[in-house]
């Protein structure tokens, strides 16, 4: 990709760009069949499920009308509330150096992401690097979640961006798409090093 103007903004997305998450770290420690585990994850707290709670409904009321449809699964149920944390391993090194190298570059970095208030709290509090933002569109906050284009115009409105000027770096090509027909410059991460040799290709302050 080559930017049409110089870029001035980072724009990151935080799971799976940042941070590693994935429902499975938790629930192979609670069901031992890996066929019944993706069936849980497909029929009972499902992708959708999920990002009602990004859009904003409460843990609180998306376990409780899980438990209420199954109730044989209730323990299981309550594990993605109680224990979410165990869903994200960790940071995503390569692309946490990138976000420091960035930073102190004095390029501006912001960030978007689909993640619930009270789970986003909570994350923010165990990665110190989660706060270097200079500000952040959390979708829960909004009652909007990618790729909606809402969410990308109320980011440019509030961080007073160019989007044509911008980076926005996602895991979700469906997110990327929607990010590139508002005008962002708009990269699918796959991965650190990919997303560091795109980055110096558009002219970035990293190493390439």
């Amino acid at each position: 990709m080559t930017a049409s103007s110089p870029i001035d903004t980072v724009v990151f997305d935080i799971g799976n760009v940042l941070i590693d998450y994935d429902p499975r770290y938790l629930y192979r420690q609670l069901i031992a069949d890996a066929d019944e585990m993706e069936s849980f994850l497909s029929d009972v707290c499902t992708h959708e499920w999920n990002l009602e709670q990004d859009r904003g409904r409460s843990f609180r009321d998306g376990v409780e009308e899980r438990i209420a449809l199954f109730p044989g699964r209730a323990d299981l149920i309550r594990a993605w509330d109680t224990r979410w944390q165990e869903m994200v391993s960790g940071p995503i090194p390569g692309s946490v150096a990138i976000l420091e190298e960035i930073e102190a570059s004095g390029m501006p970095i912001f960030a978007i992401t689909n993640f619930s208030r009270e789970k986003f709290a909570e994350t923010q509090k165990r990665f110190a690097f989660l706060t270097r933002f200079r500000d952040i569109v959390v979708s829960a906050h909004e009652k909007l979640i990618k790729p909606d284009p809402a969410i990308y115009r109320l980011a440019i409105e509030r961080f007073a961006i160019r989007p044509e000027t911008a980076v926005f770096i996602d895991d979700s090509l469906p997110n990327v798409e929607a990010a590139s027909d508002i005008g962002f410059n708009a990269l699918h991460f796959t991965g650190p090093e990919k997303l560091r040799a795109d980055l110096a290709g558009l002219g970035l302050p990293i190493k390439g």
